[in-house]
């Protein structure tokens, strides 16, 4: 059979690996990983999630996604998961997901009903709601963030107290449209996918990551660490990407 454009370009060039971050987060939560694959000669981009609601964080990734040359692999962490399982219905140059410590929606669910069913999960008992202008004369919408206090607890129970503290005085807001959007068609049926599961997430929930790497026919790893697993534990989420990416190029 004659190869088409796409088949040649799947098996002839490396795939970009586009790292998508989460909710009260920022790209550089990525930083072990990108300097472990950018070692290993491959091409590494960590856009800005802008963290507004499942359906226009979607459409921003997937504009990001079909401006890249080449095939790409897309990988998110936690809210994130959500983000990549919309974005590349929209992208055909995705060859795979890789989910990290991340939600996997199916067609129709909500996020906060997802997240409110873990029985691992603390996140919806320590946000903090705050609001933002939406743009709109003097409409404000409400965001949320994770209190401070509670999130070594919540998110990074593996990292030094010290570490947890400045990623808490860092971490990005998430507008509750994040909760309350319904997610559209899913990736996963389409597209190969692997996981990782952090055994410890208080976060997304340990339980929820893993029913939903299983219901998406992901190859699964487990590993000993909380939500951040990429930051606590980044060699096992690069062997993990690795393999995903030598299964597509």
């Amino acid at each position: 059979m004659t190869a088409t454009p796409e088949s040649s370009q799947r098996t002839d060039a490396k795939p970009t690996i586009v790292l998508v971050h989460g909710a009260f987060a920022d790209a550089s939560s990525w930083n072990g990983v990108i300097e472990r694959l950018q070692q290993q000669g491959w091409t590494v981009v960590a856009p800005a999630n802008p963290l507004r609601g499942v359906a226009a964080d979607s459409a921003y990734l997937a504009s990001v996604v079909n401006q890249l040359d080449g095939p790409v692999l897309l990988a998110g962490h936690s809210y994130g998961g959500a983000v990549i399982t919309n974005a590349a219905t929209d992208a055909p140059n995705v060859v795979g997901l890789v989910y990290v410590a991340a939600f996997a929606p199916d067609e129709g669910e909500v996020l906060g009903d997802v997240a409110a069913s873990s029985k691992d999960s603390v996140l919806m008992t320590a946000q903090v709601q705050r609001g933002y202008p939406t743009g709109r004369g003097g409409e404000t919408a409400p965001e949320f963030l994770v209190d401070p206090a509670r999130f070594r607890e919540v998110f990074a129970a593996d990292l030094p107290a010290e570490q947890a503290a400045v990623l808490a005085a860092t971490q990005r807001p998430v507008a509750a449209a994040a909760f309350s959007d319904v997610s559209g068609p899913p990736a996963w049926k389409t597209l190969p996918s692997w996981a990782v599961v952090a055994t410890a997430d208080k976060a997304a929930g340990s339980d929820i990551v893993r029913s939903m790497a299983q219901r998406a026919g992901a190859d699964i790893v487990e590993v000993e660490a909380s939500h951040v697993v990429m930051v606590s534990q980044p060699q096992a989420v690069t062997e993990l990407i690795l393999k995903a990416l030598h299964a597509v190029s």
